[in-house]
């Protein structure tokens, strides 16, 4: 029996260790491409020495539904890839990264607009993308771990026995942000190291995942 009241008890089992995103995080990449600076934290070279056969190549990769799973682990790594991989020179934009995550976001809807502007906060804006877009900018993501944190059963713990929907879990993303563009008519890439929780509900609760909320970028639960 599925018990409706799951997302209220997640924010309240949580609240303490989950820190929502307030604003752009575009960071040192955005930098790099736009106001040319070059950030300590990201390299940025010359892509005739670099491989970036993983890139989006078009609207589709970026548009496409996300494939669903009742593994928790597989589901984090898929909407870690997924929130990571857009590319300014298709026709869609920011807005439309956002809609292939609502059919797979919390099924009750209490979660879905938390959700949302957390995912707004891991995109571009429409004015970032818009300059983005001038460096022919794409970028994608290098996952190099997925775990459940140390953490999570300190939360689990504090939040009780039926606290959260059996399944709810928490899983940390350790990973390689990288971005390709055109820089004064010369092609470029970077390279910039991400971390970043991700909270799900799966078995026995639900036979497919379902994404609740993230983290804010680069501040992830250990």
């Amino acid at each position: 029996m599925l018990m409706t009241r799951r997302p209220i008890r997640f924010r309240a089992a949580v609240v303490g260790i989950l820190v929502l995103a307030t604003g752009l995080l575009a960071g040192a990449v955005w930098l790099a491409f736009a106001s040319g600076p070059r950030n300590s934290s990201t390299q940025v070279t010359g892509s005739t020495d670099r491989a970036v056969a993983s890139s989006p190549t078009d609207a589709a990769t970026t548009g496409a539904a996300l494939v669903r799973t009742g593994d928790a682990e597989e589901f984090a790594r898929a909407v870690a890839i997924k929130i990571f991989t857009w590319d300014t020179r298709s026709d869609i934009g920011p807005d439309a990264l956002v809609e292939p995550f609502v059919p797979m976001a919390d099924p009750t809807g209490e979660s879905t607009p938390g959700l949302i502007a957390d995912l707004r906060n891991y995109l571009p804006s429409q004015e970032a993308w818009r300059n983005l877009r001038d460096y022919e900018t794409r970028q994608w993501l290098t996952v190099n771990s997925v775990v459940v944190p140390a953490q999570w059963s300190t939360a689990l713990e504090q939040a009780g026995p039926g606290a959260m929907a059996p399944g709810t879990i928490a899983q940390t993303v350790h990973g390689v942000r990288h971005r390709s563009g055109v820089w004064e008519g010369e092609p470029v890439t970077s390279e910039h190291e991400v971390a970043f929780t991700i909270f799900v509900v799966c078995g026995p609760s639900y036979a497919q995942c379902h994404l609740l909320r993230l983290s804010r970028l680069d501040d992830p639960l250990d």
